[in-house]
Formats: structure tokens, sequence, C-alpha cells
């Protein structure tokens, strides 16, 4: 059975059509037999006319079954690829609604919930702006109160939590901004881009080791995948001691791969792990666990192009994050 609308409506035009000429045929041989009984000696078999017949008319139906049905599945294939645009570009432009009464109802359908995604992404934004002022207030008012308190271990105690946080705003801020950015895409250097994470995380002394491989330039969102790469080269040299990525590039994806020499993920939790504020470590302090939005940021970023973060353990040990870019 095809797996497309358009091969499965040709195929039952064309069986339906095929079943229509075998009736004939039927009715061609019960009409030689009768003949045959009233003494008609002369019909040796189906005239040559009935195989010509059937063979023009199954050239026209197929001619026309094709052209029908590619008349009737194309509006269909221009919606799953606006929705496939939609998904990747909120300012991807409106469908265009014409054709038959249905397609241009479904048409207006998807622009109407466009618009309306389109403006809560807006209303979302200047409520982040919003929240991004009023959280930054109260924080500095209350660390201009701790330099009151005269107790010093209180002090700190005081100061300690306000970092914190300082720091989980900031971090909710940042992640909640990234999923709305509306960056250009680019051609990418994907080679030149890890080579400098990796290069600026040995100046800091970091464990980070790159494996060359070359790879071809890629279209993306720059400062997105370039956030979702540090993201999971900080995870593994936070948790897993060390970090080795490596470029697997292919005619269908491009692969960024990080691995590390840690005790890896539970299997249960490889899949709840990616979702935001999801911790494994639970000392809850933020300099051994983070917020809990790395892996988030990474699965979004790769989902803003259309592929996946894939997360499993190695067999010797440790975890292997896969960014999956499709060409």
């Amino acid at each position: 059975m095809p797996q497309s609308l358009f091969g499965r409506l040709t195929l039952i035009l064309v069986i339906g059509m095929l079943a229509a000429q075998f009736a004939s045929l039927w009715l061609h041989m019960d009409e030689r037999q009768m003949l045959m009984q009233h003494g008609a000696t002369h019909i040796a078999g189906l005239p040559s006319r009935f195989w010509l017949h059937l063979s023009l008319t199954l050239t026209t139906v197929l001619f026309v079954s094709v052209v029908a049905v590619r008349l009737v599945t194309r509006p269909i294939q221009r919606l799953a690829e606006a929705a496939d645009a939609f998904g990747k570009d909120i300012d991807a432009p409106s469908l265009e609604e014409s054709g038959p009464a249905e397609i241009r109802r479904a048409a207006e359908a998807f622009n109407r919930m466009q618009d309306r995604l389109r403006r809560l992404i807006a209303e979302r934004s200047r409520a982040l702006a919003a929240v991004s002022h009023d959280l930054r207030t109260p924080l500095t008012r209350l660390r201009l109160r701790a330099e009151l308190v005269d107790d010093e271990s209180l002090r700190q105690q005081i100061n300690a939590d306000i970092d914190d946080m300082q720091a989980m705003v900031e971090a909710t801020l940042a992640y909640l901004r990234g999923l709305n950015e509306s960056e250009p895409v680019q051609s990418i250097d994907i080679a030149a881009l890890v080579s400098s994470i990796v290069a600026d995380e040995q100046a800091l002394g970091r464990p980070v080791t790159l494996i060359d491989t070359p790879a071809a330039h890629y279209p993306g969102r720059l400062s997105i995948l370039k956030r979702a790469i540090a993201n999971l080269v900080d995870n593994a040299v936070k948790y897993g001691h060390a970090a080795y990525l490596g470029i697997s590039d292919t005619s269908d994806a491009l692969r960024i791969v990080v691995e590390d020499d840690g005790p890896g993920i539970p299997e249960p939790d490889l899949g709840r792990v990616v979702e935001p504020y999801v911790r494994l470590e639970t000392s809850r302090s933020r300099e051994t666990g983070g917020v809990g939005l790395g892996l988030a940021v990474a699965r979004d970023a790769a989902r803003l192009h259309g592929g996946e973060l894939r997360l499993e353990n190695r067999a010797g040990g440790g975890l292997r994050a896969t960014l999956i870019l499709p060409r």
C-alpha cells in the first residue's frame, strides 16, 4: 500500500478502472457463449478492438488520475510545508488561501492560528521584559539592606541566597528569551564554531578535547547553536569530569557529539532530564547542580532547527549527547 495520499488515490482509481474493464471482459465472454449456442460459429475469440479499447482506457485513466490526484493533494502538501516552516520560524509567511472550499477553510484556520500564536509570543515577550525589570529591583534593594545587618555570618548567608535567586532569575529569563529569538539563519562554519568553544574552555583550564573532524557549512542560527553546544560541554565537564567533542557530517544530518567520563544517567531519567528545571543532582546547590536549564536549551535549539537532542549512556561508561541537525 502506498504511503502517500497521492499514491493511494491513484491506486484506488486504477483498481476501479481495471475492475470495470474485467467486468466488461466477462460480459464479452458471456455474449460470445450465447452467440455460439445460437449457431454463430464464426466467433473464434474476443475481437481485437476490445484489447485496443482496454489499452486506450487504461492509458487515459492513468493520465487523468495522476492529474486529478495531483490537483487534490497539492494544497494539502502546501499546508504541510507551511506548518513545518512555521514550526521553525514564527515569522514565516502566511498560507495562500486558494483552492477548493475545504482547502480555503483549512488555510484560513491555519493563518488564524498563526496570527494568534504570534500575538501570544509578542505578549509574552512584553511580559518578560516587565518581569526582568521588576525582579531585579527588589533583589537590588535586598542586597543593599543586607549590608545593614551587623552579624557577618548572617549577612553572608543572605547575600548567598540573593546570589542564588539572581542567578535563577537570570537563567530563567535567558531561557525564555532564547525560545523567542528571531535570529536570522546564516551559513555557519561548524568546525570553526566548535573549535572556538573548545579553545575558550581550554583557556579556562577545563578538560575539553576536540576530535578534529571536518564539516561543511550549516545554515542555522549562530548564537543559539553556540549556546547549545556550550551547555553540553559545560554539563560534560561538571558531571563527567571531561568533555570530548566530535563532528559527524553526512548527507542527511550534521551530528555534534559531546561525550564525558562520568557515571552517565539512569535509563529511566534519560527522557525527562531534558525538561526545564529537572535536576538529578539533589544537593540543590547552584554550584554543583545549576538551575536545570542547560539540556532544555540544547534540546530547544535542536528542535528550532528541525532536529533533536539524543542522550545515551556509553558502553564503557559516561554519557554521549548528540545534537542532530538535519541537512
